[in-house]
């Protein structure tokens, strides 16, 4: 099962292991929106709203697990660029009982924690009880969205992003199905759409388990699932730092969330539906952050760091030329996009559609940055310095962000443009902060390099 890509074209290993990851990331992401869009066609903006709040919190959840999950990918990656076969099994038993643990407390403690959660995020009155409702159900599948990333992370680390794309897809497809019979045909609401997302995810797990067995992908023994002091730090000391800036990335959200729901239901349905699109858009970036992250990775552990840089370089030319295409694009598509996931017939329609174009129209721009940033922060976890991710994030967040976004709320009452053109503007700091960081890391190394050659000689 284990894929070696430190040899080749490094832009060929580049295309051919993210397509599969960006497909993958398609899929997962058409599943919030196919909540979405499902509900807005048979419910009205309360319900949307619901959905749009919950999922976001959602979506928080996942993007955590699956930065923790990134210290698996990396560590096992870096095994296998090694040829450490017998330190990757270790790795995969050391992930399967740490993220069993952290499913489990994670939804309880959450469970526990629903109302105070949905009041927190100042969420709409005509929308609390869908967002309660939807939230539930959702926490009680958190052991199936942990495991599933595990099992995705645990292949991709090996070099394979094609399974994990199989699995998601044949999950993708049931949500649709059954959000339609839940939410249309059963008349559920938010709960419908709740209920279809979960029961989707355990199907994505199940065939994703009887495809490890049948295949016999991958072969453990008793040992492997006994606690290693190394290898769990190492998966902790890269995937912590990375889940608690992926945390506090879509904290940042929650809090412009917050933000913008003090401002009405119609705006609150608005930045909803836009992050759900602009979720979509960030398929390429967030697939380069993966894809440099696994490939990089590896190629460090083969002792092959220029392979590692040449991969980051092509990542940055990706990422950079499709944020810039998308975002001309989006200037002129705007309130066509967001009506489709809302009626400008219903109450409230047409001005959540006006408000959501121009949200997106500054939105947008972030993808320009983040493509940069993102590719970056895979660099940075490749090279176990996933610090430096979190780092540049949260001055980027504290700094700009947040309190751009409410300076820009407080300032323009009757427009959403500024307030997305204040996420661009994070981003922005983010890569000076990541050029910086980068040129710092290759002098040091350049100098190691040439003292390691003058001992020799």
């Amino acid at each position: 099962m284990e894929k070696k890509l430190t040899s080749g074209s490094v832009l060929k290993n580049v295309i051919v292991f993210s397509l599969p990851y960006l497909l993958s990331y398609f899929l997962q992401t058409l599943y919030g929106m196919a909540d979405l869009f499902i509900i807005g066609q048979f419910d009205g903006v309360a319900s949307t709203t619901a959905v749009s709040i919950g999922s976001q919190l959602m979506h928080m959840i996942t993007v955590m697990l699956v930065g923790l999950a990134m210290g698996t990918t990396v560590s096992i990656a870096q095994a296998v660029g090694a040829g450490a076969h017998k330190r990757v099994l270790q790795s995969v038993g050391n992930t399967v009982v740490l993220f069993m643990i952290v499913a489990v407390a994670l939804m309880a403690l959450l469970l526990a924690s629903v109302h105070p959660i949905v009041a927190v995020m100042s969420t709409p009155a005509e929308a609390v009880d869908g967002t309660v409702a939807y939230l539930r159900i959702c926490f009680i599948g958190i052991p199936f969205i942990t495991a599933y990333n595990i099992i995705s992370s645990i292949f991709r680390g090996m070099g394979d992003s094609k399974n994990p794309m199989y699995f998601i897809a044949i999950a993708c497809f049931a949500n649709i199905v059954l959000d339609y019979a839940f939410i249309g045909a059963c008349k559920m609401g938010p709960a419908g759409a709740a209920l279809g997302t979960t029961v989707a995810q355990a199907v994505s797990v199940v065939i994703a388990l009887l495809a490890i067995i049948k295949k016999q992908s991958i072969t453990l023994a008793k040992e492997d699932f006994k606690p290693q002091g190394d290898v769990m730090k190492k998966i902790l000391s890269i995937g912590v730092p990375v889940a608690l800036q992926d945390g506090l990335i879509q904290i940042s959200f929650l809090i412009i969330t917050i933000i913008v729901n003090q401002r009405g239901l119609n705006d609150a349905a608005a930045v909803g539906i836009v992050e759900k699109i602009i979720s979509f858009l960030f398929l390429v970036p967030s697939s380069m952050l993966s894809t440099v992250s696994a490939l990089g990775a590896q190629n460090i552990g083969a002792n092959k760091p220029e392979r590692a840089v040449q991969t980051l370089k092509y990542a940055i030319m990706i990422a950079f030329g499709f944020g810039l295409i998308a975002s001309g694009v989006i200037q002129f598509m705007a309130e066509p996009i967001v009506a489709l996931f809302t009626d400008a017939k219903t109450a409230g329609g047409a001005e959540v559609i006006y408000q959501g174009g121009q949200y997106l129209r500054g939105y947008i721009w972030d993808c320009v940055f983040a493509g940069i940033h993102f590719s970056f922060s895979g660099y940075f976890c490749a090279c176990g310095k996933s610090g430096l991710s979190f780092l540049h994030n949260i001055l980027a967040i504290v700094f700009i962000r947040v309190p751009g976004a409410y300076l820009m709320s407080a300032l323009f009452s009757t427009t959403l443009l500024p307030m997305g053109l204040a996420t661009a503007a994070g981003s922005l700091f983010s890569v000076v902060i990541c050029v910086i960081a980068f040129m710092i890391q290759q002098k040091k190394m350049y100098k190691n390099i040439i003292v390691i050659s003058a001992n020799r000689s």
